[in-house]
């Protein structure tokens, strides 16, 4: 690579202790450990779907004896983390942009990647940036979706909608709606059908009716 000057400085090779702390130092640093990384390609996203893979970039640049700086390449396929037990999940897909932290496997992990089974390591690599997961998002701007736990509740917030999809939802305690409700369908409250339920003392003029009889 045209003016790279390699990892070694005017120290390196001071000394018999010094050649092989440098040496110590070059093996050391081809062990990937965790690395601060940036989202560059997801895919899936927005979907629902098993858990996909992401494109990442190390963020923190590659850096020679003499100081120079080299930005990284891309990484590809790397499985990312979900909060998920059996098939049930929170889905919160990472999104192109994230930053977040990935960390690196032991061994080569590209056959259980395809099996998702146990498998034989896919080759002898080892603390190789190849073999990297993404575990998830920090460093990154104040939602504007989201669920929020504090010592005050629970705040669900969603600019836009938020849907419950069930046969039954069940709210144990008071319910209260600011806005226009909308319903479709039948409504029983408090033992009253509101499809199938009459007034009593009605009659004509000024007057009212009755509470509803169920």
């Amino acid at each position: 690579m045209s003016g790279y000057a390699g990892q070694m400085d005017v120290g390196s090779s001071g000394s018999n202790w010094h050649a092989t702390a440098f040496q110590i130092r070059q093996a050391l640093g081809r062990i990937a450990t965790t690395s601060l990384v940036q989202v560059k390609a997801v895919t899936t996203s927005g979907a629902l779907a098993a858990v996909g893979f992401v494109d990442v970039q190390i963020l923190t640049a590659g850096m020679d004896g003499a100081g120079n700086t080299t930005a990284h390449g891309i990484i590809h396929g790397l499985p990312y983390v979900r909060v998920q037990g059996g098939t049930n999940a929170i889905i919160i897909d990472p999104v192109v942009g994230d930053i977040g932290v990935a960390g690196f496997c032991s061994r080569d992990i590209s056959s259980v990647k395809t099996t998702k089974a146990a498998a034989s390591p896919g080759s002898y690599r080892r603390f190789s940036y190849a073999d990297g997961i993404y575990l998830g998002g920090c460093l990154n701007a104040q939602p504007m979706q989201y669920i929020q736990f504090n010592q005050n509740g629970v705040t669900v917030y969603s600019p836009t909608e938020i849907t419950l999809n069930a046969p039954t939802v069940a709210v144990q305690g008071n319910l209260t709606v600011s806005g226009s409700t909308v319903g479709q369908g039948n409504g029983i409250f408090g033992g009253i059908d509101m499809d199938n339920h009459v007034h009593s003392g009605v009659q004509t003029g000024s007057g009212v009716t009755g509470k509803a009889q169920g």
